[in-house]
């Protein structure tokens, strides 16, 4: 049988799809001369009309962002220069996979996402609840996705889908490893930490930057169901955690985060254990602690769920000056999506809504008409750049360092090496208790079950290079054969996956 070749949607044949078009091997900087990336993840943004294509059902609040420690040293960002300085936040919480009016309780990532009204525009961290990824590469963002929605055929989940593309995809090993504990079923939004999970950079006015992780702290502690406990409260209340959120605010018991940061220098970045810009993994706290920064707190509730959490558009991209990107690949990739997929869900004018527009400052510039454009649409101001009628005029003084690149361009696909199984495995022999491990080993053996034989072989030996023990206890428990699941531990990931072939 003639293998079919994977095209563009004009019918170019595509070189690699494994890869975006980056300036290095490691961690870099994603071109926009990528147009299969372009493609394919605008194809992607479209998917789904009008819900979300990712992060369906959620809820939000507002509230306020306050500076407990001064570390303007660093930044640039007005919002943190100073101590007892507050900011109004609106957050969405929300899971990831399912549909608007699937379970709070489902085994999902939860998605983190705060938008600062800061005096300087508006600033979106969007991240999870969870402080790494499955994928490091935005290029398999879109297929990703496909495989924790439904089955083309049938419009079921689908088992061998979810673990086929996890099992090709071991840098995901870690990821999973929290996925299927505990922790990927928090009992609510108040009981779980958020992360912005990417690596991003702050920059003071001397044109002098670091590299920071953010992490939010509940200040409840961290409280999650066992699977049995999720499954009960799907049936019994699907709503769970958005019900739980609006009586909190309601009552005044309001959820609160101390937020911290972990901050690298350029020079450490060059010489760290690992790729610090790789989402698939952590920061160890040991090597980078965390350092107190603010703290926030929901305190209002708002008065229209469509108008002001479902229009709520989130983007990475948003940032003010004083903070940017790091090259991050996952990151370089969602810098587009998130805005695009905005404008096609709410129009080329989602700014403009509200919840969407900032607060603290005024926007000026040169973008007119649209669907739904109702901000007076820059009335008789000139609407080209540049002009001599007094129109706005940018601003060198805030322009971000430069960042020298070495680059040398290309797809440059990362092949997998031993270091994207170490953290899963100290996750796995370190973190957890055995409470916590026997929990882990059930939830991974009720999915992967419904899995292929071959695909449980295949992911299964990920796990095994993870750790001894991890892996026996699964080969054990879905009855594989432990010399096959150890002799494929042993190959590489090519030879794994033709070995393990229908």
């Amino acid at each position: 049988m003639k293998e079919e070749k994977l095209t563009s949607n004009k019918g170019q044949p595509i070189s690699n799809d494994q890869a975006s078009i980056t300036t290095g091997v490691g961690s870099s900087y994603t071109l926009l001369q990528d147009v299969h990336l372009v493609e394919k993840l605008a194809h992607f943004d479209r998917e789904r009309i009008p819900e979300r294509v990712v992060h369906a059902k959620g809820a939000g609040a507002y509230g306020y962002f306050e500076v407990t420690n001064d570390l303007s040293k660093y930044t640039r960002a007005n919002f943190l220069s100073e101590v007892g300085k507050k900011t109004e936040v609106f957050v969405r919480f929300s899971t990831v996979g399912g549909e608007r009016g699937s379970a709070d309780t489902a085994r999902d990532p939860r998605g983190f996402a705060v938008k600062f009204y800061t005096e300087e525009g508006n600033y979106d961290l969007v991240g999870n609840n969870t402080p790494i990824f499955f994928v490091r590469d935005a290029i398999k963002f879109p297929d990703f996705i496909h495989t924790q929605k439904r089955n083309p055929q049938t419009n079921l989940p689908d088992a061998n889908m979810f673990w086929d593309f996890l099992s090709l995809t071991p840098e995901s090993v870690h990821q999973v490893t929290i996925l299927f504990s505990d922790r990927g079923t928090p009992y609510s939004f108040r009981h779980m930490d958020g992360f912005s999970s990417h690596t991003f950079m702050w920059y003071n006015e001397a044109g002098e930057y670091v590299w920071v992780k953010v992490h939010f702290k509940t200040v409840l502690g961290n409280k999650t169901f066992t699977n049995d406990e999720a499954v009960k409260m799907a049936g019994e209340n699907p709503n769970h955690a958005t019900e739980d959120l609006y009586n909190a605010i309601e009552s005044k018991n309001y959820p609160e985060w101390k937020v911290y940061v972990q901050i690298m220098t350029p020079e450490e970045a060059k010489d760290y254990q690992f790729d610090p810009f790789d989402i698939t993994k952590v920061w160890y706290h040991g090597d980078y602690p965390l350092i107190p920064l603010g703290k926030m707190v929901l305190n209002r509730a708002p008065d229209n769920f469509f108008a002001e959490v479902e229009q709520a558009a989130f983007a990475p991209s948003n940032f003010v000056p004083g903070i940017g990107p790091s090259p991050d690949r996952l990151l370089q990739g969602r810098l587009f999506s998130y805005e695009d997929t905005q404008r096609h869900r709410l129009g080329a004018n989602f700014h403009q809504i509200p919840v969407n527009r900032p607060k603290n400052a005024k926007a000026s510039n040169y973008q007119r008409d649209g669907p739904m454009n109702v901000d007076g649409n820059g009335g008789s101001r000139p609407n080209y750049y540049p002009n001599t009628m007094n129109g706005p005029e940018p601003d060198i003084s805030f322009a971000p360092p430069a960042i020298e690149v070495q680059a040398v361009i290309d797809r440059h696909t990362r092949p997998t090496e031993d270091v994207d199984f170490i953290q899963a495995g100290e996750l796995y022999r370190r973190v957890m208790d055995d409470e916590a491990k026997t929990n882990l080993i059930s939830n991974i053996t009720g999915h992967l079950g419904d899995a292929n034989e071959n695909i449980q072989y295949r992911q299964v030996a990920l796990f095994y290079k993870c750790d001894v023990e991890y892996g026996t206890r699964l080969a054990e428990n879905l009855k594989l054969d432990i010399n096959r699941v150890k002799e494929l531990a042993s190959m590489s990931q090519e030879e794994r996956v033709e070995a393990t072939r229908n």
